[in-house]
């Protein structure tokens, strides 16, 4: 029975995570839209680093859970972009019945640049982690 319990813990924990910020993500584009500033640039120049950054997040969180499931670092990679990806459409066609916004095949890009980059950096730079993120991304075995 305890061996059951750890199986669903370690699971919870890799799943959960991705899951949670996907319905966050849901639950701000759900919101009409609002300005940020009274210049154009600077609203839009902080709505799309908010896309950028939330699905770095996003593409980070599926990294986790496909790394922690035993898949490769290639097939983690690109399964958590392409999850990213198709949420991110996901996401823009449930925004074309949001009060205020409209879908933008901009915004899937943006938001894919973001998964993008995020697994680029757990690439690149994994080995230079502090040991709190090595050991939260699955990188370090203690």
């Amino acid at each position: 029975m305890r061996n059951k319990t750890t199986k669903i813990r370690k699971i919870l924990n890799l799943w959960l995570p991705p899951l949670l910020w996907m319905a966050l993500i849901f639950f701000f584009s759900s919101l009409p839209t609002i300005k940020t500033s009274k210049f154009y640039w600077q609203d839009f120049l902080l709505k799309k680093t908010a896309h950028f950054v939330e699905y770095a997040v996003l593409s980070l969180f599926y990294f986790r859970a496909f790394w922690g499931s035993k898949l490769s670092f290639k097939k983690s990679a690109f399964l958590s972009i392409l999850i990213s990806f198709f949420y991110a459409l996901s996401d823009e066609y449930h925004q074309s019945f949001v009060p205020g916004r409209e879908p933008r095949i901009r915004d899937v890009v943006i938001d894919t640049l973001g998964a993008s980059f995020a697994v680029y950096l757990i690439n690149k730079y994994q080995n230079k982690f502090p040991p709190l993120l090595k050991k939260f991304l699955g990188f370090d075995s203690s």
